[in-house]
């Protein structure tokens, strides 16, 4: 299934029924009165988040929702059916904005969180409600009011622990087969990537995290180059960021401390938030230079970076490293969970 992140919907809720005008008349009551029900409540809509779904596809082709009327009331003073409520199911992890007011209605992160985004309109009072004293045959009603319409912007944002970031073919597909059971599309040319890939890291038999494979970025990504300013949001909600960087790149004109920089830069001007995330430097493709050769590419990578967080040396392809890669990204992440229970008690 083609990977979709973004669709604009329109959600209508179901109109209030009117109130009823009705009297009494029945055999041997001289004055039968008022007995007109209320009209019922329209439906609402819910947007409700559902794991098993990873995509807005259905969206492209579905893009009106709508909600059952309430119905009218009746005599005998019988209330309308209210109109059953209608849930859409989003893929968890859906922001969900109002394209009319750029309001931020939910941000749908738990699975199963159920959001009202259009409420349905009240139903009408029939005539008895507006019987009195000194007007014992009132002949007013009040119509249900209209259900709630709205415009909504769907946009999904990928739940993962970890963010794989790096040129393309920096070998972040093969690093999350390597390490994960997921499958990404791998090939020896640019771009292979086209939507994110979610992969479970398993570190012992009690631990694990999820790992994002983002389609490579290049320079202007965050002003609309390449594929990458339509996926830099989805790392947006990882709390570690990995830069793979390939330390022996075809292209001997390449130069990995300025791809590094480059992307560190589309990071910043993106989002502040974003580039404050910790980041760890992951040297990939070790396998393809000798053990003098490597230790002399990375030093003068790091020089040149002037790089003072953490290195890690791995082989995405023969899955070198990737172990010690994997505990070390799980001990940080329980730390990071750690400092967070900490701070709401």
């Amino acid at each position: 299934m083609k990977f979709v992140d973004e669709a604009t919907i329109r959600v209508q809720a179901g109109n209030g029924g009117h109130g009823c005008l009705s009297f009494r008349r029945e055999k041997y009551v001289a004055k039968g009165g008022p007995d007109g029900g209320d009209g019922g409540d329209g439906g609402c809509v819910y947007l409700v988040a559902d794991a098993s779904l990873n995509t807005l596809a259905d969206f492209r082709v579905a893009r009106k929702f709508k909600a059952e009327v309430g119905q009218g009331g009746a005599g005998r003073n019988m209330t309308g059916r209210s109109g059953d409520d209608l849930d859409v199911r989003v893929p968890q992890g859906t922001v969900v904005h109002d394209v009319d007011t750029g309001e931020l209605i939910c941000d749908l992160t738990e699975d199963g969180q159920r959001q009202m985004v259009a409420e349905g309109g009240q139903g009408g009072l029939g005539n008895t409600r507006f019987k009195s004293s000194v007007n014992r045959a009132p002949r007013k009603i009040t119509n249900g009011t209209p259900g709630e319409a709205r415009h909504l912007k769907l946009e999904l944002k990928v739940l993962a622990d970890v963010g794989l970031l790096g040129m393309p073919n920096a070998g972040k597909s093969t690093l999350i087969t390597s390490m994960s059971a997921a499958k990404p599309r791998i090939a020896d040319y640019p771009f292979t990537t086209l939507h994110p890939n979610l992969g479970v890291v398993r570190v012992g038999r009690l631990q694990s995290f999820v790992m994002a494979d983002i389609p490579g970025l290049i320079e202007g990504a965050s002003e609309g180059a390449g594929l990458g300013i339509q996926f830099l949001k989805h790392l947006q909600r990882t709390r570690l960021l990995l830069h793979l960087v390939d330390i022996a790149p075809i292209d001997p004109n390449a130069d990995p401390a300025k791809e590094v920089q480059a992307i560190a830069k589309e990071l910043e001007q993106f989002s502040a938030e974003l580039a404050e995330k910790p980041r760890w430097l992951v040297i990939n493709k070790i396998d393809l230079l000798a053990d003098d050769d490597l230790a002399v590419a990375r030093d003068m990578l790091l020089e040149e970076l002037d790089w003072a967080g953490p290195v890690f040396e791995v082989s995405a392809a023969t899955g070198a490293g990737t172990e010690a890669l994997g505990h070390a990204v799980m001990q940080a992440l329980e730390g990071f969970k750690e400092v967070e229970e900490a701070g709401s008690d």
